[in-house]
């Protein structure tokens, strides 16, 4: 129990902590849309007939595109502190 509780508290300052990529790519997308998103992330999930759920396959299996995603979600602080 112990070990549950100490894996939930020690990521308090990671904006990531308790997000999923679908949450993230949702703000994301909310925030920048998908042209300016497809401009920052030069993917082809972001550029070709995008949406949610295809670009939530192809970053769940591409390990470098989901870290330039978490990067500017992370980069975009207005999108999880009350700013």
């Amino acid at each position: 129990m112990f070990t549950i509780f100490a894996m939930m508290t020690e990521q308090p300052n990671n904006p990531l902590h308790g997000k999923t990529l679908e949450m993230v790519l949702n703000a994301l997308v909310t925030h920048y849309g998908w042209p300016e998103l497809g401009e920052r992330i030069r993917i082809n999930c972001f550029i070709s007939d995008p949406s949610i759920k295809s670009s939530l396959k192809f970053l769940r299996k591409t390990e470098w595109a989901r870290k330039k995603v978490e990067d500017l979600y992370i980069g975009t602080p207005s999108l999880y502190l009350n700013i």
